[in-house]
């Protein structure tokens, strides 16, 4: 891959890194995760809204892209998560800035989102 590539390039590094979080509770699943080491179960009861498929199809995609890894404990058959060091890289450096940027800008997107809206009702009623 190269620096310089047309992002709707199927090698394009941009493309690749938007892959990585289009899913909507992979960015959610691996924030969670920066708190350590979780079971799947406690990763369900803890993140509101994701259901227990979705939730493992997560886990799934994660771990095939290298992103967190599945530890399993033979003394009582436990199996828990943990974001990998390549996890770890996207979760407290990509996501962590959107996620501050996502606070310092919640308003203007949540306004323009109003607005919009507000528009597009607009537009329903006389149409």
């Amino acid at each position: 891959m190269t620096d310089h590539c047309s992002p709707f390039a199927a090698d394009c590094a941009v493309r690749l890194a938007t892959d990585l979080i289009a899913h909507t509770w992979d960015p959610v699943v691996l924030v969670a995760l920066r708190a350590g080491r979780r079971r799947r179960i406690d990763l369900l009861s803890d993140i509101a809204g994701v259901s227990d498929k979705v939730l493992t199809q997560a886990l799934h995609r994660l771990r095939a892209n290298g992103l967190i890894t599945r530890i399993t404990s033979p003394a009582d058959r436990s199996v828990a998560y943990e974001l990998s060091e390549l996890g770890r890289s996207l979760a407290e450096g990509p996501l962590a800035a959107l996620g501050r940027w996502a606070v310092d800008h919640a308003d203007q997107v949540l306004a323009a989102q109003e607005h919009h809206g507000a528009r597009a009702r607009g537009r329903a009623a006389a149409g």
